[in-house]
């Protein structure tokens, strides 16, 4: 690709480029050098299992190393320890350095099934925050004035209310910019949260005579409900290591608005392919049902292979299109102690079944019209059966168990 070309496939997807001349202009000088592009994304391993949501950035960078670009991961175990005050409205729990390196191993583990590890570095921020002298701390911190922190929305609103800010939160932006700097990056990647941060590290380089980095922010993902963010503990995810079928069924879940920013921001589809679809859309030659479906099948086909991603939309077609059981069904063996003069309640047969985290879910799935037994519906979350082999528990529209007797 000619810089120009490079400069448009980044810019597909990302909610904000600091700056289009800037980047252009550092395309156009690796072409002239051949010297690839040093393209930053700092990672704290404080939530170890990545979801849909967190490999937007991934996706990203990926274009960077398809066009021969490096990648640097910046796991940030130094940083790490402090937490991240974007967003808080409180002091982060400070992770322990165990915590941090058990966190940061399984990050490793999954980042390499979306970038190019032959075109990726992975450093540990420690190597050099954790050499600096406290004269370099006041040095760095000389360069930016309270006023300028207190411009981040978080920082001002904690300010404004009274609630404490520790001067430890302060460092946070700071060392993430001195990430950038050890590094000499020319991109730093993050999502819109980030740009306080991101924009720190292009200002100090600057101060520490080094050429500024752009910045390329990415939208933050919605969850499949399409009003809040993607996150674990509001349910509304695709994990990157569930099954084909689950993320599939997932996936055709979400509400058509969020189509094409799931195909821009979480596939690996091509810009070609990317336009096709999202014009497609929008003078109605492609309906709604069609696209999500290529949706689905193709983040199927990005963490489980091609083969899954045709199994799993057969799957969905059988199941739910013409009303049939999965063929690969999960089990729960009922024996004598789990039950009470032959009868288990419908709740403990669901958390029994991990079709439930808890009773407290269970009752609430119930009484949203969720549960069936045996295609059943279940009114009463105080119910209790007497269960039979072979018989079918369903929750939801996508979850199933079998139970087995003995």
């Amino acid at each position: 690709m000619d810089p120009r070309e490079q400069l448009e496939v980044i810019k597909k997807g990302a909610a904000e480029v600091i700056s289009d001349e800037d980047l252009l202009a550092k395309f156009e000088r690796s072409a002239r050098t051949g010297r690839p592009l040093k393209v930053k994304l700092g990672l704290d391993p404080s939530a170890p299992d990545i979801h849909i949501g967190h490999t937007v950035v991934l996706h990203k960078m990926r274009q960077f190393q398809d066009m021969g670009h490096e990648g640097m991961i910046v796991i940030g175990d130094f940083t790490g320890r402090i937490g991240d005050p974007t967003g808080r409205s409180e002091a982060r729990k400070q992770l322990s350095e165990e915590e941090v390196r058990a966190n940061a191993a399984t990050y490793e583990k999954q980042i390499f099934r979306i970038i190019d590890p032959a075109r990726t570095r992975v450093t540990f921020n420690s190597e050099w925050l954790g050499k600096l002298m406290f004269s370099d701390v006041i040095e760095l911190a000389s360069h930016v004035t309270v006023a300028r922190m207190l411009e981040r929305d978080d920082f001002e609103a904690r300010y404004k209310e009274g609630r404490p800010i520790g001067i430890h939160e302060f460092f946070y932006p700071l060392m993430q910019a001195y990430d950038s700097i050890a590094l000499q990056a020319d991109v730093e990647l993050g999502g819109t949260d980030q740009k306080f941060n991101n924009l720190m590290g292009r200002t100090l380089q600057r101060e520490f005579g080094q050429e500024s980095q752009c910045v390329v922010l990415m939208p933050i993902l919605p969850g499949l409900d399409g009003v809040h963010k993607m996150s674990k503990s509001l349910g509304n995810y695709i994990g990157i290591n569930e099954d084909p079928s689950e993320i599939y069924g997932k996936t055709m879940s979400i509400p058509d608005e969020l189509i094409v920013p799931y195909i821009d921001s979480a596939t690996t589809f091509t810009l070609a392919d990317k336009v096709a679809i999202e014009r497609g859309m929008a003078s109605g030659a492609l309906h709604p049902m069609k696209a999500k479906r290529k949706l689905a099948r193709q983040l199927v086909a990005q963490y489980h292979g091609d083969e899954a991603g045709k199994l799993a939309e057969e799957e969905f077609d059988r199941v739910f299109s013409r009303g049939e059981l999965p063929d690969d069904m999960p089990e729960v063996r009922l024996a004598g102690d789990d039950l009470k003069e032959g009868r288990i309640s419908v709740v403990a047969l669901m958390a029994r079944a991990g079709l439930a985290s808890s009773n407290s879910e269970a009752r609430r799935l119930i009484g949203q019209g969720g549960v069936r037994v045996d295609d059943r519906r279940v009114v009463d979350p105080a119910e209790e059966i007497t269960p039979e082999h072979g018989m079918v528990l369903k929750v939801g529209k996508r979850r199933f168990a079998r139970v087995l007797l003995g």
